[in-house]
């Protein structure tokens, strides 16, 4: 038996298991997040969260790099796409010019939240009235000094026109009196040379008198005529200043109200208050990148998804029981990739279902209502996200097109053309990746024509394959321990878990390989194995140490059709040492399989 053991393993490649596990693997099952979100549709769509750019060809966003994988002790280079390379949530990593447009958009969103704008709808409301009332009193504020500065002027010629009307009557009068003097003086000497002419100087003194009394009546006249005419002249501008005064009362007014100290708005968007703490700058990021740090473009598109939030009615919405649980079908959470992210599936073939079809878009209130269903559960989902700085804050998606009703469903594009709208709008850089499975040539023709059309950003999230390639590109992005049965991998219910590791191995064309799992004690040997495309041959049997000990056949060496078992699942009861050998036979292909297998021992059970 050694011997032909011997020279069975000269034959063909031999992988010896030297360490097989005796006891159940006790590591955390990863959780698994039910995640759905923006540009998901019932329909198979290529729209992501970007806006497409105008015409231009760039280059492919999807590049082919060498990577080398362990195989089992059969390391060889395989092609293996290069991830879309996550922008970073830490504000310590971003570019300085990042940095800014973060702070920028912080402060516009403090203003808001500070006048409760965020609750605004499209009547003006308070904080509306209050701004007016305050850019009406900096303009009455600006109109102030060009009013007092005209009062001033007015008053300044007034005071100057009656200074000088009294300087002018003082000086008449002195002229006056100085010549009533002067006449007094020539009329004394007359008198006293000659006494005879009494009556004559009485005359003339009389005429002096009333001279003098006609001159300060004149002069009076003139001064009080002139000061009317100020008056009216002045009577306008104390008009104006009187409105300058009303309007300073009113400005004080307004400025004593502002003074009462307001208490900013409270907004939360999928669980985070803004600016409450460092989770706010993972979102607002968000919306930033979603508009090319443009800071007043990503500022509209947040107030236009917390108002729509609200319309929509959110967090009522989280507490329905809508009664569409047959769509569990249609979209669902799955496992992680192997960047952590948590993948969603989206299976649109299930829509073949003329009843499900029916119940979900035969009308507008159901189209409204499956539509209700797809935001709770994208709210839902979007809450399990790690949204704290460096945290998992995107995931993958996985969209199944076998079978889909394609383009024809009218009822079905326009839930779709609107759902994509919503979630385009109001859920911004929530995808790692787009993944595309069991493509139509239909689908494969739509997406050459608007690949050009989208940025290199958009498609270097996209992958696009068709039926002969699906399990092979999920295996490259999602471990096979975390995709379902049905997509290529081993997940499903039953003794392993996503815990359980799977060993990889690449089968040679034209060659056999043979895994052995060796075993000392008594135990229950459980294996999973599958080979991606099968279409080869397997075997198993146990072969005992001792050399005067048969072998036993497990499994008879058979051919495995590629659509026949996607996954084989055995037990063998070991009572002495020994070891179990799978022979995976690939000796009538030229190309290379891949081997994925996973085993574990138990306690014999009293059977």
């Amino acid at each position: 038996m050694a011997e032909e053991v011997q020279k069975m393993s000269q034959e063909q490649d031999v992988v010896v298991v030297t360490d097989v596990p005796q006891a159940e693997k006790t590591a955390p099952v990863p959780p698994t997040m039910p995640v759905v979100v923006e540009k998901e549709s019932p329909l198979p769509v290529s729209e992501t969260e970007e806006e497409p750019m105008k015409p231009k060809q760039v280059e492919e966003g999807v590049v082919e790099t060498q990577v080398l994988k362990p195989s089992g002790g059969d390391d060889e280079k395989m092609p293996q796409q290069v991830y879309f390379k996550e922008e970073s949530t830490k504000v310590a990593d971003l570019l300085d010019y990042e940095k800014i447009a973060l702070q920028e958009f912080k402060r516009l969103v403090q203003q808001v939240l500070n006048h409760h704008e965020f609750s605004v709808s499209t009547t003006p409301t308070a904080p509306a009235i209050e701004e007016e009332k305050k850019e009406d009193v900096v303009a009455a504020e600006n109109r102030k000094p060009a009013l007092t500065e005209e009062t001033s002027a007015v008053t300044e010629d007034k005071e100057r026109v009656e200074t000088e009307a009294v300087a002018e009557k003082e000086e008449k009068i002195e002229v006056v009196e100085s010549e009533a003097l002067d006449d007094q003086g020539k009329v004394a000497p007359a008198v006293a040379s000659d006494t005879t002419a009494d009556t004559a100087v009485e005359d003339d003194g009389a005429k002096t008198v009333e001279a003098i009394e006609e001159t300060i009546v004149a002069v009076s006249s003139s001064v009080v005529s002139q000061e009317e005419t100020t008056a009216q002249a002045t009577k306008e501008p104390e008009g104006e200043t009187k409105a300058a005064s009303s309007l300073d009362e009113e400005a004080k007014v307004v400025k004593s109200s502002e003074t009462v100290e307001v208490t900013p708005e409270e907004v939360s968007i999928w669980g985070i208050p803004l600016l409450a703490d460092d989770r706010s700058d993972v979102i607002l990021l968000k919306f930033l990148r979603a508009r090319d740090f443009k800071v007043k473009d990503a500022f509209t598109m947040l107030k236009n998804t917390i108002c729509w939030r609200k319309e929509f009615g959110i967090d009522e919405l989280l507490e329905k029981d809508l009664g569409l649980d047959d769509l569990g079908k249609v979209v669902f959470m799955h496992g992680l990739d192997k960047e952590g992210h948590p993948v969603c599936y989206n299976v649109y073939g299930e829509f073949q279902n003329k009843e499900l079809y029916k119940n979900s878009f035969s009308d507008e209130e159901k189209r409204q209502r499956f539509l209700r269903w797809r935001i709770q559960f994208l709210e839902k989902s979007i809450r399990t996200l790690d949204l704290n700085p460096g945290g998992i804050s995107t995931i993958v998606q996985v969209n199944d097109l076998k079978n889909s009703p394609g383009p024809a469903k009218r009822e079905l594009r326009q839930a779709t053309r609107q759902a994509l709208q919503l979630l385009q709008d109001n859920y911004p850089e929530f995808v790692a990746k787009q993944i595309f499975i069991n493509v139509p040539w239909w689908y494969l023709t739509v997406n050459r024509m608007i690949s050009p059309f989208l940025t290199q950003r958009t498609r270097s999230k996209f992958v696009v394959v068709g039926p002969s390639k699906s399990a092979e590109t999920l295996i490259r992005y999602i471990a096979v321990e975390q995709i379902p049965v049905k997509y290529g991998g081993l997940s499903k219910d039953g003794e392993f878990g996503p815990a359980d590791a799977v060993t990889e191995i690449t089968v040679k064309p034209a060659a056999k390989h043979t895994v052995e799992f060796p075993v000392t004690e008594t135990c229950l040997l459980t294996w999973e194995v599958r080979v991606a495309g099968w279409d080869v041959g397997y075997g198993a049997e146990f072969v005992p140490s001792a050399e005067d000990s048969y072998t036993v056949i497990i499994q008879k060496a058979r051919k495995v059709a590629a659509t026949e078992e996607p996954l084989v699942c055995s037990s063998f009861k070991i009572g002495e040492p020994g070891k179990v050998v799978l022979t995976i036979d690939n000796s009538t292909s030229k190309k290379k399989k891949k081997l994925f297998y996973r085993l574990k021992t138990n306690p014999p059970s009293s059977d």
